[in-house]
């Protein structure tokens, strides 16, 4: 191996000890050579080139005085021209020579004598090695041409009245200007000033080309009609506008030929520079310029960042945002990196949004788009993730990225942010308001399992609309459905409203019923003024101070709002209820039944989440009286307002005590001890004792803990809910916590089955046939289409497969855009639906931001789209709590002492109450629930179509004549129309399979001729919908599976549903209606309201409620 120290040659001796004890000195005789950098700059030419080139500012005076110059040559030029007096002469006398004073020559001279130093030095600053490319340069050229002749007059007088073409100096002055700019813009973006400077060029351009025409005309008319400057300018303008009157022409040979060339240049150099200004024009159309520093200080704007701009999204922001009365004067700052669509350009184009909308292509990543749209004056910044794409993490990533960005730059600038995935929320944190989509959508999804329509409630409070929506349609529910719809929630102080600053030292439950009663407000939540939080119904408990900020839902905002007196109201014949529908009670029974005192106390005992019955009074009352309903009062008695506990669950004493045993080993209270993402806020719900084996989570398989291979064979107390989804995300996990909250009394938790593929197998093993909802969100796979609306697409054929096969079953989905809904449950030539389809078109036609509303789809609930959700981030600008109230609606936050929605179903025993105001007092009275609204089911009164006629096999059974058959056969034909439009070619392979078999089949008898016919005529009457029954149940007998629990499709198609939010106090409950209730939170009523956050998941159903109480 070779040594390596070897290689290498020692220091020598002078290296070593020496530098060590000597330190610097030991350097001073070392060969060392000091090498002084930039030297070249410190040159006479170098630093001649810095201050007349380099230097930015002395450059640019330098180009100013250089400008200067020739402008002061021009006008020297036209001093001389007006104090001349031309002499009589030949023609080229008067051409060559002219009359100069001395005083007027030696101002001329001294401007040369400048003009050409300044000229020669920079030429040699500026030479390259190449003299020629120096010398033949235009300004240059012209330079000479100018200078030259009065330098050399000093030397040689007679030559002082020479004629010198001075006026060319107007183009030395033009170039001076052009580079004069550039210095000035040195360090801007040229972008930014090319408009500017194309704009000057072209205006610099044509007065050069004009005032050289007026002096080359005036000078060479001195032989002819002797014209002045103004004869000669009135003479250009005429030509150069094409207008030619003929007034004032040349005369000379010479001023002709002089005008033939300069049209001649006129006609090259202009459309060269309007060119050029029209491409800059078409650039800074993409681009979109800039917002103003000035406009920005004096006006305000809001910035809207997103990473492409579509027509739907657009609309729904500006139809939001400038619905409220006070945004009216801001801007609104488009930020965009794709060009400006086609849709989008046509509707900017509008008036009504040209003035308040302006478009910038760019990137918020950058510093210089982020000052072009003066993002840090800005109100506020809207920051949208595009939910089109595929691949939704990253474009949650860019949505990060562009928050980190606007954040960085604009520190103060409010951020709202809308996020797609819930476990990219903590990377934004930072922001003001933030809307998570997934959540949202897996909340919304699961509320409307258990509470109806919970998803077309939240988006109607988060719409903006006046309730104008249906008022022309001619049916009842219509008009009274889109009147409740202009509901929203608003806030105002107690102690400055006149709707509740009466009910100040009084209970909450108190002043939510009488202002209802008095006002039609229906109070729903509070938040002290020292604390941030919003409680929803906190209870009879809790007692209302003066510096409240109460959150209400009402038709409008009480500043908006006009209160008349009852003397008024009777001399206008104003009703008292605010609605003026068909169900409004006379007024003596709405008094009776408001102001009744009641002489025994209802039992204030518990009700479960889904609501028993209200109680009745007692048999003895009703022989006497009216039924009535026990006062609110002004202060909570402990002693009479029982309190749910929960905690216990009185709901189970009905059970078995084996039931109950079994209950309370199964579940145990506390919070989830995992969490799916960082961020995800804890909630106290239900949970098993012990974690299940994830063998024993596949439903379809058995394991060695047990040998269940389908639903069915599980036993579910309860209904089944169907998850139908593409992959098993993070944002199940709000799907599942709503479910399983705490509150949820344990008789009612329903199986939830997670089906990661629906083939009609599965369906069936998952036990499909008895579901209560089956929710599909499967659409991630579609995403990548490339027509934005075809997103929704297997999503909506799946439902529709669905809905065929398993018409009785409660199917609940969301899809991207609107729009998409009408397709849910698609009858072709459905009458009905068509009506619907006119009044949407109307609607929208009207200005409506709620056309799709009437759809009954989605008045029922069953679908909606997560984009509607976008109003409440635009919404919550101007109400700042609008995200916290919805969240707490939807259960994704929980709050100590804040209530929770739930809903009741009014029964046959709860009719006695009769009306909404009754209700409002019978709740508030005893469990001190708070109604908001009311989701009702009616019977559809629809003309028949063909679509919903079907007929049986059994009623061909019993007919025995041959001509009833034919009769009936034609009958069949024409309503089965539908039928036969959908399988022409099955009924026509039908018909004709079965008349070759009778013949060419053998003679048989009688009996057996008729029973081939009878088979015939009923495979030909065979409707679809009995195939697709007879499908169904044919491939459960294949599994396995008992079709005991199969109901032979008796769909919903007869019924239509739709909510009421806040209806007027005089409103009839009907059989039927689903309440919906904001309980207060039970934890509250405990000793210590604030439960333990340790998971109490322990053997006994007692040491669980001892624990959760901590």
């Amino acid at each position: 191996m070779v040594d390596l120290e070897s290689e290498v040659p020692p220091l020598p001796p002078r290296y070593r000890f020496r530098d060590l004890l000597l330190g610097d000195q030991g350097w001073q005789n070392d060969d060392r050579v000091q090498v002084e950098f930039y030297m070249n700059e410190n040159t006479f030419k170098e630093r001649l080139k810095l201050f007349f080139i380099k230097n930015q500012r002395s450059s640019l005076r330098i180009r100013l005085f250089n400008f200067s110059l020739k402008l002061l040559s021009c006008l020297l030029y036209i001093i001389r021209v007006l104090l001349e007096n031309p002499s009589q002469g030949d023609e080229w006398s008067h051409i060559i020579w002219v009359n100069r004073s001395v005083p007027l020559w030696g101002l001329q001279v001294l401007v040369a004598l400048i003009s050409l130093f300044e000229t020669i030095l920079l030429g040699y600053l500026s030479y390259k090695g190449n003299i020629w490319e120096q010398i033949l340069r235009i300004p240059f050229i012209l330079e000479i041409i100018n200078a030259v002749p009065f330098i050399i007059s000093i030397f040689w007088p007679s030559l002082r009245n020479l004629f010198v073409p001075v006026f060319l100096n107007c183009w030395l002055a033009k170039h001076a200007l052009e580079n004069m700019i550039n210095d000035l813009h040195r360090a801007i973006q040229r972008t930014q000033s090319a408009m500017f400077n194309q704009v000057l060029i072209l205006i610099s351009t044509l007065l050069c080309l004009i005032f050289t025409c007026i002096c080359g005309i005036q000078h060479l008319e001195r032989i002819g009609k002797k014209l002045n400057l103004f004869d000669s300018l009135y003479f250009c303008i005429v030509t150069f506008s094409t207008v030619g009157f003929g007034d004032v022409t040349p005369e000379t040979w010479s001023s002709k030929l002089f005008v033939v060339i300069m049209i001649c240049v006129a006609l090259v150099v202009l459309p060269i520079q309007f060119e050029q200004m029209a491409y800059l024009w078409m650039e800074r159309q993409k681009s979109g310029g800039n917002y103003s520093r000035h406009r920005a200080q004096t006006e305000k704007h809001v910035v809207l960042c997103v990473s492409s701009l579509k027509i739907d999204l657009l609309m729904d922001f500006l139809n939001e945002f400038y619905a409220h009365p006070r945004l009216q004067d801001y801007y609104v700052v488009i930020l965009c990196p794709t060009e400006m669509d086609v849709q989008v350009r046509r509707v900017l184009q509008i008036p009504m949004w040209s003035q308040r909308v302006i478009y910038l292509q760019g990137s918020a990543l950058k510093d210089q788009d982020l000052l072009r749209a003066k993002m840090d004056d800005a109100e506020a910044c809207f920051i949208l993730s595009s939910r089109c794409e595929v691949d939704r993490t990253s474009s949650d990533h860019q949505t990060i990225l562009r928050a980190w960005a606007v954040k960085d730059f604009a520190p103060k600038c409010p951020l709202y942010v809308q996020i797609l995935k819930p476990e990219n929320k903590f990377h934004i944190k930072f922001a003001d308001h933030v809307v998570c989509e997934e959540e949202f959508k897996y909340a919304m999804l699961a509320l409307n399992c258990i509470c109806p329509a919970t998803s077309t409630l939240i988006t109607l409070l988060v719409h903006t609309s006046r309730g104008q929506e249906g008022q022309q349609s001619p049916e009842q529910w219509q008009k009274t459905y889109g009147r409740c719809s202009g509901n929203e929630v608003y806030h105002i102080t107690l102690e400055e409203s006149t709707f509740f600053a009466e009910y100040e030292g009084k209970s909450f439950t108190y002043a939510s019923f009488h202002a209802h009663k008095k006002y039609g407000v229906c109070l729903i939540g509070v938040r002290r003024e020292d604390n941030k939080n919003i409680l929803l119904n906190p209870g009879p408990r809790y007692i209302m101070n003066a510096t409240d900020i109460c959150f209400y839902i009402n038709i409008t905002k009480e500043e908006n709002s006009a209160f008349k007196n009852e003397d008024q109201q009777k001399k206008s014949n104003v009703p008292r209820s605010f609605y003026h529908g068909p169900s409004r009670l006379p007024v003596h029974s709405i008094i009776a039944s408001m102001g009744t005192v009641a002489i025994d106390l209802q039992d204030t005992s518990c009700r479960s989440a889904s609501g028993p019955t209200l109680s009745l009074p007692t048999e003895g009352i009703k022989e006497i009286r009216r039924p009535s309903i026990a006062p609110v009062l002004e202060v909570a008695d402990t002693s009479s307002i029982q309190t749910c506990d929960l905690l216990s669950d009185q709901s189970e004493d009905e059970t078995t005590p084996d039931e109950k045993m079994s209950s309370n080993l199964e579940y145990a209270k506390g919070y989830p001890p995992y969490s799916p993402y960082i961020g995800s806020s804890p909630t106290f719900c239900h949970l098993l004792h012990e974690k299940v084996p994830f063998c024993c989570l596949r439903l379809d398989k058995s394991c060695q803990h047990n040998y269940y291979e389908d639903a069915k064979a599980y036993g579910f107390k309860n209904k089944l809910i169907i998850v139908a989804a593409e992959t098993a995300g993070n944002g199940l996990y709000n799907f599942i916590v709503p479910l399983r909250a705490y509150y949820r009394p344990k008789k009612e938790l329903n199986p939830i089955v997670l089906l990661l593929d629906n083939p009609l197998d599965d369906l069936l093993r998952c036990g499909v046939t008895f579901a209560a909802n089956m929710v599909v969100v499967d659409k991630e796979s579609t995403m990548s289409a490339e027509e934005d609306y075809m997103a929704d697409a297997k999503t909506i054929v799946n439902v529709q497969t669905l809905f065929r096969l398993f018409s009785s079953l409660s199917i609940i989905t969301e899809l991207t855009h609107p729009a998409n809904m009408r397709f849910m449950q698609f009858r072709a030539k459905d009458c009905y639906s068509l009506a619907l389809s006119k009044l949407e078109k109307k609607e929208r036609e009207r200005g409506s931001n709620l056309a799709f509303m009437f759809r009954l789809p989605f008045a029922a609930g069953r679908v909606f789209s997560i984009s509607m959700l976008d109003t409440l981030l635009y919404q919550s600008f101007v109400k700042d709590y609008m995200i916290s109230i919805t969240r707490l609606l939807l259960g994704l936050d929980t709050t100590p002492g804040s209530g929770f929605l739930c809903s009741m179903k009014i029964t046959e025993d709860d009719l006695w109450i009769r009306t909404y105001a009754r209700l409002y007092q019978k709740l508030c009275s005893t469990t001190g629930d708070v109604p908001i609204g009311i989701y009702r089911t009616e019977s559809q009164k629809l003309t028949t179509s063909e679509s919903q006629i079907s007929i049986s096999m059994e009623e061909w059974e019993d007919t025995k004549d041959c001509k009833e058959h034919g009769h009936h056969r034609g009958n069949h034909r024409n309503s089965t129309s539908s039928d036969q439009s959908d399988h022409p070619l099955l009924r026509r392979k039908s018909l004709q399979w079965a008349r070759r078999l009778s013949r060419k089949g053998p003679k048989h008898s009688g009996k057996t001729a008729e029973k081939i016919t009878q088979q015939r005529l009923n495979l030909y009457r065979r409707s679809e919908r009995q195939e697709l029954a007879e499908l169904v149940k044919n491939r459960m007998k294949h599994l396995g599976l008992s079709t005991v629990g199969y109901d032979e499709m008796n769909d919903h198609q007869s019924t239509l549903s739709y909510i009421l939010i806040n209806p007027s106090p005089d409103t009839r409950l009907e059989l039927n209606d689903v309440v919906y209730l904001i309980r207060p939170d039970p934890l509250a009523y405990l000793p210590n309201s604030e439960p333990s956050r340790k998971h109490s998941i322990t053997t006994t159903a007692q040491d669980s409620r001892e624990e959760t109480q901590l």
